[in-house]
């Protein structure tokens, strides 16, 4: 029986991205060796991280003036780092879920080591993060602004580039790569890459150099991006395989055609999936139309057919759906339709839950 996997993250990698890691875990460049073993400052690894910076820059047209680095630490380091590295005197935030609600934490410890001052300009919370705000404006005397894109817990999405006359930073761990994006409106763009890039253990950073070393106060080696750029994100000892595995994924990208191919799979796929949830009579989703995400759908059983989740739940994995349990904060089911996802996945979603439907 085939599966087909729609975990949150950890998630879903391209078949043929698995194989090529896969074979260089036996062995690595014709070395005879496994990248497992390798030096990182070898010209065979020093070689890959080249590549998958040039190649993350090429697909995503991010222009000069910029770094891409590959750290440790996941975004919930870079929660941290980003005010530590920029916040001079004051920031603001846009709270639209768990892992926004963590950002702006850590940049409170900022502002309690440093005086600093972190806003929070608007906030989903009074309804359980099930639509994004709207009614804000960005004020133009804070040092940036920042934002996370996707709502992986709550499944909300904001699919646009802001305009602000402040610097602008985003946490795009769970929807890199599915959808253009200007890179040059942004000063930072971070996510970890275990949702559309790579296996958990690599974080990716792209950052404008010159919003750098604006801040006086004395920042730790490891949390100064300076010290990664300067390095070429080998200071230390990179995680090598991840970013083996991010560069197999970026040259499929490639392959298939770049960012543009990629959102209107992701489209289709959401589309499927979305049209489904509102005509069976068993479900429904749980956030507003106009913010509902493309990489994570979350839906529920209708109320007078609660308790048949349960079953559906069984039923689903009966069938090769795996992965599609809703995160606790939320219940119910939740399918992400990551990049590498295919169509026939959703497809197979949707008659199982057509089938169960019959049932009842």
């Amino acid at each position: 029986m085939k599966k087909h996997n729609f975990y949150a993250g950890p998630s879903i990698l391209n078949r043929g991205v698995i194989e090529n890691t896969a074979n260089a875990v036996l062995d690595f460049a014709g070395t005879g060796l496994s990248v497992l073993e390798v030096s990182h400052r070898g010209k065979e690894f020093d070689a890959v991280m080249t590549e998958a910076q040039q190649l993350f820059k090429e697909l995503l047209d991010v222009p000069e003036g910029y770094e891409v680095l590959f750290l440790g630490g996941g975004a919930s380091l870079q929660f941290y780092m980003i005010p530590l590295n920029l916040l001079k005197k004051k920031a603001a935030y846009l709270n639209t879920g768990t892992w926004a609600t963590n950002a702006i934490k850590q940049a409170g410890y900022v502002d309690k080591v440093f005086g600093t001052k972190t806003e929070v300009l608007a906030s989903s919370e009074d309804k359980n993060f099930t639509y994004v705000p709207k009614n804000f404006t960005i004020p133009e005397d804070v040092d940036y602004f920042h934002y996370t894109s996707n709502n992986t817990i709550y499944g909300t999405e904001i699919r646009k580039d802001f305009d602000c006359k402040t610097r602008l930073i985003c946490d795009m761990s769970s929807d890199i790569f599915s959808r253009p994006i200007d890179v040059s409106k942004y000063d930072a763009i971070y996510g970890g890459a275990q949702k559309n890039l790579a296996p958990a253990g690599v974080t990716f950073v792209i950052v404008r150099k010159d919003a750098l070393g604006q801040v006086d106060r004395p920042l730790p080696t490891m949390l100064d991006y300076n010290t990664h750029i300067k390095k070429g994100s080998m200071f230390n000892t990179p995680p090598v395989l991840p970013i083996y595995t991010a560069l197999q994924t970026l040259k499929w990208y490639k392959q298939l055609g770049g960012v543009k191919v990629l959102e209107k799979r992701n489209l289709e796929k959401a589309e499927t999936l979305y049209s489904e949830i509102d005509r069976n009579k068993l479900f429904r989703g749980t956030v507003a139309e106009e913010d509902r995400s493309i990489m994570n759908v979350c839906f529920v059983m209708k109320d007078e057919y609660k308790e048949l989740e349960p079953e559906f739940a069984t039923f689903a994995a009966e069938r090769g759906m795996i992965g599609i349990k809703g995160h606790r904060s939320v219940g119910g089911f939740r399918a992400s339709l990551y990049n590498a996802l295919e169509l026939e996945d959703v497809k197979a979603l949707v008659a199982t839950m057509q089938e169960f439907e019959k049932k009842h």
